[in-house]
C-alpha cells in the first residue's frame, strides 16, 4: 500500500497516489524513541593501546598467531522527533565508534559479538537487575570492511591483489526492543547521532560511519511514540511544514548528562 501523509488526508486537494513501489523491499524496521531507554554508566574501560602504532603492532601479532582478525560492530537505531538517530560511542571527546569490537580467536561469530556488545553497553548492578547477558537481536549484516595491510585504512571491498587480508569488520543492524537499559563506561559518551549529521561527513566521522545513511537506505522505518503508537512511516511524514525540530546530536550518557551510577543512584 502507498503511504499517505497525515496532513494530506485532510487536504482539499488530495495528492495523486502512484502505484505500489515496494517491490523486493526488506522488512520495515520499527524504531522507538530514545526516551524509551534507560541510560547509565559503569566502570571505566581503558583503551588497550596507547597509540595507533601500538594498535597496529598488536594486530600484526594477532595475525601471526591466529590469522585474519574478525571484528563485529552494531548499528542501533532510535529516533528523536521521528528522525532516525544512531547510537554511537565517543571516546576522548574526539573519536567515534559503533558498539562492538574484535572477536576472540575461539569465539563463534554471533555469540562472541553479543559478548562484545555486553561489554560496551550491558548494565550491571541494580540497573541491570532485569537484564540477561546476550539479550541482543542481531539482524542483517549491512556492510563488510577489509583491512588489506597493517595500516589504518579499510576498504568496503577486498582489493583484487589481496589474498590475505589482515582484518574483516562486519557491521550489523541490531534491533532494539521497545525498552532496554544501556550502560557505557565512564570514560566514554553515548550519543544519538542523526542520519543527517553522518551523511557525507567523513571528515568528522570517517568513511565507515559516514556510510551508515547509505547502507540503511534500503529499509523503510516505522517510528513509534512512547505510547506504542505508530506516528510516522517512511516514505511519508507526520509533521506539517515547519513543525519538525532540526535534527541534532544528543548526548545520552556522558559529561554533560545526569548519569545513573550502577548502584541505582543519581
Amino acid at each position: 500500500m502507498s503511504t499517505i501523509r497525515v496532513d494530506d488526508t485532510q487536504s482539499g486537494s488530495p495528492p495523486v497516489l502512484p502505484l505500489d513501489f515496494n517491490g523486493n523491499q526488506p522488512p520495515t524496521i520499527r524504531v522507538y524513541p530514545s526516551s524509551n531507554y534507560t541510560f547509565g554508566v559503569k566502570e571505566t574501560q581503558p583503551e588497550e593501546d596507547p597509540s595507533v602504532i601500538a594498535r597496529l603492532r598488536r594486530l600484526e601479532e594477532h595475525y601471526a598467531e591466529h590469522g585474519m582478525r574478525r571484528t563485529c560492530e552494531g548499528i542501533l537505531v532510535c529516533h528523536e522527533h521521528n528522525h532516525a538517530h544512531i547510537l554511537m560511542l565517543q571516546i576522548a571527546n574526539a573519536f567515534f565508534k559503533l558498539p562492538g569490537d574484535y572477536l576472540r580467536p575461539e569465539d563463534d561469530e554471533n555469540d562472541g559479538f553479543k559478548v562484545r556488545l555486553d561489554e560496551r553497553l550491558a548494565p550491571v548492578g541494580r540497573l541491570g537487575a532485569d537484564e540477561k547477558p546476550g539479550e541482543w537481536e542481531i539482524g542483517d549484516c549491512l556492510s563488510q570492511w577489509w583491512r588489506p595491510n597493517f595500516e589504518t585504512f579499510m576498504y568496503p571491498f577486498l582489493p583484487a591483489h589481496i589474498t590475505r587480508p589482515k582484518e574483516c569488520k562486519k557491521i550489523y543492524l541490531i534491533h532494539l526492543p521497545k525498552t532496554k537499559v544501556l550502560s557505557v563506561p565512564k570514560n566514554m559518551k553515548l550519543l544519538a547521532v542523526p542520519l543527517f549529521e553522518l551523511y557525507e561527513n567523513s571528515g568528522r566521522y570517517g568513511p565507515q560511519l559516514a556510510a551508515i545513511p547509505h547502507i540503511l537506505s534500503r529499509y523503510n522505518f516505522e517510528f513509534v511514540d512512547e505510547d506504542g503508537k505508530v506516528v510516522t512511516v517512511t516514505p511519508g511524514e507526520g509533521y506539517k511544514a515547519g513543525e519538525r525540530p532540526p535534527p541534532k546530536t544528543k548526548v545520552l550518557v556522558g559529561d554533560d548528562t545526569d548519569m545513573k551510577e550502577e548502584n541505582g543512584t543519581n
